[in-house]
């Protein structure tokens, strides 16, 4: 299929979301999930998850499992099985074979120099739906979650993350407390674990991400400053105050600033401001950038640019002396 005429039948199906679901559409994305381009067929499958149509799950499916077909050759990318994946998760699709199927793919494709994996994006996503099916029973979707956990792709591991906390409940937090501990090789992974720890228990979770900020890993301790001031509790604001005052490193110093202003507590902005005043060349001017995160607030930019005239002439006051 020429590119020109490719693009043609794709923009034709995003046409058809603006389209009412009658029985000529069923027909046109049902003959599209049949084709032969994958293009065609993730173009029908986001079609059908806009216009929930919930009456074309089976074509879905029956697409979904043509696709494992030779792979490699029928899906290059996954990209139509990503996309069918997806769209069963709108439409709220709860029973688990095709998403356990996808959350177990690798599909290993030619790339310059040897191969690689392109099947992450579709474990991902079929992870995180897994929380949505009914037919499984609790301790089976966590089994599925902790082998995601262990995934080699970060996507697929943040995704396994999002999917643990979105089960709740103890079995998630102490699950995600051990994976804290053991740790991952990219510290964003637990990142998003301190996150996920900090709304599923609270203010309880405060202290065990706060010992991640004693960490020989920077990247780790700057993921727990961030995950702290994202909570935007209370104590968390106390711990990072104590942090920045009690540490030496500037960079570090800098993270808990900015981790502080995007709290959005008050006590959080007053204390940023008194360093804008009475603090070091080097901390003023740090706590001014942490509080340039709020520059569509007419308030608090207002508040700093008092802030900053008050060292101003503080600092002209200093020259006469």
């Amino acid at each position: 299929m020429n590119k020109p005429k490719l693009e043609q039948r794709l923009e034709q199906l995003r046409q058809l979301r603006s389209a009412a679901p009658n029985e000529e559409v069923v027909v046109a994305l049902s003959k599209a999930l049949k084709d032969r381009s994958n293009l065609i067929v993730a173009e029908a499958g986001k079609t059908i998850a806009e216009l929930r149509m919930s009456q074309m799950v089976p074509a879905l499916l029956e697409a979904f499992d043509r696709l494992f077909e030779d792979p490699a050759k029928s899906d290059s990318k996954c990209w139509g099985k990503t996309a069918i994946a997806k769209a069963l998760t709108e439409l709220e699709h709860a029973e688990s074979p095709p998403f356990i199927r996808g959350s177990r793919h690798v599909q290993m494709e030619a790339v310059w120099g040897g191969q690689e994996d392109a099947a992450p994006p579709l474990r991902a996503t079929c992870l995180l739906a897994l929380v949505q099916c009914d037919d499984l029973r609790r301790p089976e979707i966590f089994r599925h979650l902790v082998d995601g956990l262990a995934d080699p792709a970060d996507p697929v591991r943040l995704e396994a993350v999002r999917a643990i906390a979105q089960m709740n409940g103890d079995e998630a937090s102490i699950l995600l407390r051990l994976k804290a501990r053991l740790g991952d090789r990219r510290p964003v992974v637990t990142g998003h674990v301190f996150d996920a720890l900090l709304v599923l228990e609270g203010e309880k979770a405060i202290d065990f991400v706060a010992e991640h900020l004693e960490s020989t890993s920077n990247e780790v301790r700057d993921e727990a400053a961030l995950s702290l001031g994202g909570s935007r509790l209370a104590k968390s604001i106390d711990v990072l105050t104590q942090a920045w005052r009690h540490s030496h490193d500037p960079e570090f110093r800098s993270v808990v600033l900015r981790a502080l202003s995007s709290s959005r507590q008050e006590s959080a902005i007053d204390f940023l401001l008194d360093i804008v005043r009475n603090g070091t060349t080097r901390d003023s001017v740090a706590a001014a950038e942490a509080l340039k995160l709020h520059e569509h607030s007419p308030e608090i930019s207002a508040r700093l640019e008092q802030a900053l005239l008050d060292l101003k002439s503080k600092s002209n006051s200093g020259t006469e002396h």
